[in-house]
């Protein structure tokens, strides 16, 4: 049976030196230099470390963004929402959090504040993080916000 294709250089593909069909002095074509991207980085546009003078400044509301993340497991409701964080101080690269937890004897409560501790870790601006448990004023279900007040039926 003959080969659908008779002639393998007829669709663009260059003669090797072993083909037969490859002639003495043939010159490949010259290399395709690719365009360039408009959306790579420019050598002086590399990512900002944490703390440097041009890094983009955290803020209080990007903190408690990410702590939306932590969860209270006996509630399922995230800390930020139950009302349990107090306070968010950022200082540069430096997060300072005062939350406090629904009760003294949560059993919870460690695994919660590591929790916290580890999300703000993970944000690349941060290099220090602070959890400072507090009781006063003590945590009340007043403290949760009204919407999820409304949903729980509060």
């Amino acid at each position: 049976m003959d080969s659908l294709v008779s002639d393998p250089n007829q669709y663009g593909a260059a003669p090797s030196p072993t083909d037969p069909g490859a002639t003495s002095g043939a010159t490949s074509a010259p290399p395709v230099t690719p365009a360039p991207n408009p959306a790579a980085a420019a050598p002086g546009d590399a990512a900002v470390p944490a703390g440097a003078p041009d890094a983009p400044a955290l803020t209080t509301d990007q903190v408690r963004m990410v702590l939306r993340r932590v969860k209270d497991p006996d509630l399922n409701l995230n800390i930020v929402d139950l009302g349990l964080v107090y306070d968010v101080r950022v200082d540069g690269s430096v997060v300072t959090v005062d939350m406090s937890l629904t009760s003294p004897g949560c059993p919870s409560g460690p695994e919660i504040m590591g929790e916290a501790e580890r999300q703000i870790r993970e944000m690349p601006e941060v290099t220090d993080v602070a959890i400072n448990l507090v009781w006063s004023p003590f945590w009340s279900p007043d403290r949760i916000e009204p919407r999820v007040r409304a949903y729980l039926g509060m």
